[in-house]
């Protein structure tokens, strides 16, 4: 009998302080499984840690306590280098703001993380970043700069660009903030058509119909865990 997979992303007893001499506790000890190819919104007031929460999932951060796992494997002693391997191999992000590179175009902007990695050759790295922004219905803007486009297109540049490597596990941390109605609904179709393709997806997010979208929603308060809530596309995972 095949040993199920262990989760694709895991928080133990999380504890985030910020601060020197006067601390202030962010995290208060969360513990979190979130098994392969599921879809999670984060959602909480402001203030209630959920961006503190991503940034540590997604080995961006250090916690004061506690550990996080990725796929199985420890953060915990792992160096900044080899954090930063692990990030490039398996995780995607995408942030409320792009961060695109306004002298370059898109499939350059798509391209650029990629040549970091000595796993993938150049020519590679530009045709999978064509191909990831085909797959967003923006093919043929591969060669527009980001000021030649509107702002949900410059935010499906940035989700090409975290997916372009191949990522088992896309983080995103307001996504939509920046998007009118229309523009946010279309990030979070492509969320859930990644999802339905076996991706890792956990979104913070302020707007509770896109946050509803997902397969669970994680609410917190303070710092911890108030409520988990499974939305009607749980039955969708596995």
């Amino acid at each position: 009998m095949t040993a199920a997979p262990p989760p694709a992303l895991e928080a133990r007893g999380l504890i985030r302080d910020l601060g020197d001499e006067v601390t202030t506790r962010i995290l208060h000890g969360i513990d979190l499984a979130i098994a392969p190819g599921e879809f999670v919104s984060v959602t909480g007031a402001s203030g209630s840690g959920k961006s503190t929460l991503l940034y540590l999932l997604g080995a961006l951060d250090r916690p004061t306590a506690g550990e996080v796992l990725i796929e199985g494997q420890p953060t915990a002693g792992l160096d900044d280098l080899r954090r930063g391997a692990l990030r490039a191999e398996r995780l995607g992000f995408v942030f409320q703001f792009h961060f695109l590179l306004p002298e370059f175009t898109s499939v350059e902007n798509v391209t650029i993380p990629m040549l970091r990695r000595r796993d993938i050759a150049p020519a590679e790295a530009r045709r999978r970043a064509a191909a990831a922004l085909t797959s967003l219905g923006i093919g043929d803007l591969a060669d527009r700069r980001p000021t030649q486009l509107s702002g949900g297109q410059q935010q499906r540049v940035s989700i090409a660009r975290a997916i372009a490597h191949r990522p088992r596990i896309l983080l995103a941390d307001e996504p939509t903030g920046n998007l009118d109605t229309a523009a946010g609904a279309a990030v979070l179709d492509i969320f859930e058509r990644l999802a339905r393709d076996g991706m890792t997806i956990v979104m913070v997010t302020h707007e509770p119909s896109y946050a509803a979208r997902a397969h669970r929603e994680i609410r917190l308060r303070d710092g911890r865990i108030v409520d988990v809530i499974a939305h009607a596309a749980a039955a969708t995972v596995g």
